[in-house]
């Protein structure tokens, strides 16, 4: 029985797609012919999924990490943001055409076509990695908020979890998109951040394409850290899960309703992440360019958290800058922490089978996985309160997602050339390049962070 509670077995992942086309060359249904234009409604939708997985991308932790690196080195690591792009988007599209083609969530598919040591040993990996990461950006915000507000910063990480929570349970999941979408506009205070900071444009464009390398250990650990944050695992179960609630929200509740999908609607897919992809390379660049044109001129090279570098934006580049920076921390946060609570309860409730695993589904009809949302929530709400600092669970965060990025990505890699997952939609040879290019990085980034502690 899977998430759903349908008990049939899948049928071959074009048969979905060709029966909607069938529909709706009938004249009923919500089916889609190949090479069907949406309407300009459902084409703005499709862009806020990507968009969203972006935004989720640039949550306070990688805010921090991105800070750092352009307080630390200036403009010295601008040369990786075009780089870690077309990673970016290997990652995520070939995690949304798994779950567009498959019908099914990440760890549903790992739980269907794979062994079970697998999968429990990538569940372990990727839930302790969300939860941990979730509590180090509740610490951020609330330390982002507690600029604006003179409330204890203990106080505003239970507000914050309660809000997040509340929007969890008690919206549906069309609700929870379109406020996700509208968040994602904070990210553009990083772009007026980087404008306030008058950066030197002749300086910008020889830092973005003339590579400056430095064999040191911080400059390597920077970039394994650039790398690591970018590709986050997180982000694999969230567009997956993404694109099956898409389906749902339109009533297609069985997995066979599900299974397939036309090469316009990869097409549309690849659109959408490039989109998302492209806005979320742009904030990481914004922000190395803020900091790199004002803390590291002035020599404040250590800063440890998105909310320091707020606070030492201020007197460097104008008030504006200094609050710009703090809005963004504070709305992509509300973005990324139910990202990673939920993303840790689908692939949980996946992994064991349970039934109506989705935020379409009730809390009433849906229990074990609302549950689950609110013990992964509980439990990073709790880390605030253990004394652990919010950088620390950040860095220890950081090793179990780099750590368990590998053989996910690997995972997906084999799923998505997997004809029993995805019939005649595998990989192209240019998407494989592309993707096992991007699994190697990953792999020698993660190598790279294990012989630091050497180092």
């Amino acid at each position: 029985m899977n998430q759903q509670g349908e008990t049939d077995q899948a049928p071959r992942p074009a048969s979905g797609a060709d029966a909607r086309a069938a529909t709706a060359q009938a004249g009923g249904g919500d089916g889609r012919l190949q090479g069907t234009p949406r309407t300009r409604e459902s084409f703005a939708q499709s862009i806020g999924l990507g968009v969203i997985t972006g935004a989720a991308d640039d949550d306070p932790s990688a805010i921090g990490t991105y800070a750092s690196a352009g307080a630390k080195f200036g403009f010295g690591l601008l040369w990786m943001t075009p780089i870690i792009l077309p990673m970016m988007f290997a990652v995520v599209y070939l995690s949304a055409k798994l779950g567009q083609v498959s019908g099914r969530g990440l760890f549903h598919v790992i739980r269907d076509f794979y062994p079970r040591w697998i999968l429990y040993a990538t569940l372990i990996g990727v839930c302790i990695g969300n939860t941990i990461e979730a509590a180090a950006d509740l610490g951020g915000m609330a330390i982002a908020i507690n600029l604006f507000i003179p409330v204890p910063v203990p106080l505003l990480v239970v507000a914050v979890a309660l809000s997040v929570l509340a929007l969890q349970t008690f919206a549906s999941y069309t609700v929870i998109r379109n406020v996700f979408r509208w968040l994602a506009l904070a990210l553009f205070a990083y772009v007026g951040s980087a404008a306030l900071a008058k950066p030197d444009l002749l300086m910008l464009l020889k830092a973005t394409f003339v590579p400056r390398i430095e064999f040191s250990q911080e400059y390597l650990a920077m970039i394994v850290a650039m790398i690591g944050t970018s590709l986050s695992a997180y982000l694999y179960t969230w567009q997956s899960n993404q694109e099956v609630e898409e389906e749902i929200a339109k009533g297609r509740t069985r997995l066979s309703q599900r299974v397939g999908a036309s090469e316009a609607e990869l097409r549309k897919a690849r659109k959408d992440v490039m989109v998302g992809m492209v806005f979320s390379n742009m904030v990481m660049y914004s922000i190395m360019v803020a900091t790199g044109a004002t803390l590291h001129q002035a020599g404040r090279t250590e800063i440890e958290t998105a909310a320091q570098a707020a606070q030492a934006l201020q007197p460097l580049a104008g008030e504006a800058a200094g609050i710009l920076f703090a809005l963004g921390i504070i709305g992509v946060g509300f973005i990324a922490i139910p990202i990673m609570t939920a993303g840790a309860a689908y692939d949980l409730g996946q992994a064991l089978g349970w039934k109506h695993c989705s935020l379409n589904a009730k809390p009433s009809d849906s229990k074990p996985f609302y549950m689950a949302v609110a013990g992964f929530t509980a439990a990073a709400v709790a880390l605030n309160f253990l004394g652990f600092n919010p950088f620390k669970a950040l860095v220890w965060s950081g090793v179990v997602q780099g750590l368990s990025t590998p053989p996910l990505l690997l995972l997906i890699m084999l799923m998505t050339n997997n004809v029993r997952v995805m019939g005649d939609k595998v990989n192209t040879r240019a998407m494989n390049v592309l993707g096992w290019a991007t699994t190697a990085a990953i792999f020698l980034a993660s190598a790279a962070l294990v012989a630091t502690w050497f180092m």
